[in-house]
């Protein structure tokens, strides 16, 4: 516990927290548009490949 309030006095220790939780919440910001975005272009390969052998 101890450790815990000393990381959080130190300005250095709690800035560092920040910047990882905001790379986190950026990684789960990114991770939910790419898997968005995947389905959509998976349609759009399937598209063109179906078109590529019927033509």
């Amino acid at each position: 516990m101890q450790m815990i309030r000393k990381i959080f006095k130190n300005k250095k220790g709690a800035t560092a927290i920040e910047y990882g939780l905001i790379a986190a919440l950026i990684a789960v910001a990114a991770i939910a548009a790419m898997q968005g975005l995947g389905g959509q272009l998976k349609k759009t390969f399937e598209n063109v490949s179906s078109n590529m052998k019927a033509g």
